[in-house]
């Protein structure tokens, strides 16, 4: 954080981050709370930096506007990186978490990048490139908080590279109302053409068998990186669990889509049923993601 910004404008910042975490990534939010107190600030920050891009496509109304609006972060991320971050009340304390914690300025770089994709307008060619998209930007998210965390084993980059993907595919699912009320799709084009999947039904808020074909298939991707993550957990070190309890939430969020037969529409999929927080405390009171 630069040297004008003093202490007070400090916590407050750090609480403002805290706050936009919990209104608008409540799950995120909660993984914070089994971190260290230490670290917490340097999360927040990260991971309301992390709405702030994500958000672009929503609060653009063209997609030149919200080039500028990432290209913003970019040089935001060249000054931080510098020592110089600007005064704002994300990038100050994301100043202080980077130089703290040695964040890796490539991953923030590859997160920015993939944000361009949301402005496009267009879905994913494929699963693999699905999966690309989910890697540079939940994955990658996971990789910095590892770094806050001080965690550096590579079994622990290898659990929040799959954890990571399983998060994003699942949140992709439970989103695609929301995508599809603003006519955005990321469901892979390949899986919508064998399904015979009609955009135009789905962009009228219509749900149909085609669809949750497409949505199951996505599922069992995302099930596939669970069990990766889950395939190195006797070698992940303890402390690096805050990062990826996105893990847990993902099989829970997979579960319900599950008993409402893949259908993103079903209110149980869109509900945020309670005793999120004992889940995640039970989990990682064992030890587990």
């Amino acid at each position: 954080m630069r040297g004008g910004a003093g202490s007070a404008v400090g916590s407050g910042n750090a609480s403002y981050c805290a706050e936009q975490v919990r209104r608008f990534d409540p799950d995120r939010y909660l993984t914070v709370l089994f971190a260290p107190r230490a670290r917490r600030a340097a999360l927040f920050a990260l991971y309301a930096f992390n709405i702030e891009v994500a958000k672009t496509a929503e609060v653009v109304s063209e997609a030149p506007l919200g080039l500028l609006r990432l290209q913003w972060w970019r040089d935001a991320l060249e000054a931080i990186e510098a020592g110089q971050g600007p005064r704002h009340p994300i990038a100050e304390p994301l100043t202080e978490a980077v130089r703290r914690h040695h964040l890796d300025p490539a991953l923030f770089g590859r997160l920015i990048e993939a944000r361009e994709f949301d402005l496009e307008g267009q879905a994913p060619e494929d699963l693999a490139a699905l999966e690309a998209y989910a890697a540079a930007t939940s994955a990658g998210l996971v990789h910095l908080a590892l770094q806050i965390l001080g965690v550096e084993a590579a079994a622990a980059r290898t659990a929040g590279h799959h954890a990571g993907i399983a998060w994003a595919l699942a949140g992709l699912l439970r989103a695609v109302p929301f995508h599809a009320a603003a006519k955005r799709l990321y469901l892979p084009r390949d899986l919508s053409q064998a399904a015979a999947l009609r955009t135009g039904e789905l962009f009228e808020l219509r749900s149909s068998p085609a669809l949750c074909r497409v949505a199951e298939r996505v599922a069992a991707c995302a099930r596939e990186h669970l069990r990766a993550a889950r395939a190195v957990a006797g070698q992940v070190p303890r402390k690096a669990r805050p990062a990826l309890l996105c893990a847990t939430l993902a099989d829970h969020a997979l579960a319900r889509l599950a008993r409402a037969g893949y259908d993103p529409f079903d209110p149980r999929v869109q509900e945020r049923p309670p005793g999120r927080a004992w889940r995640l405390a039970w989990a990682a009171l064992r030890g587990r993601y």
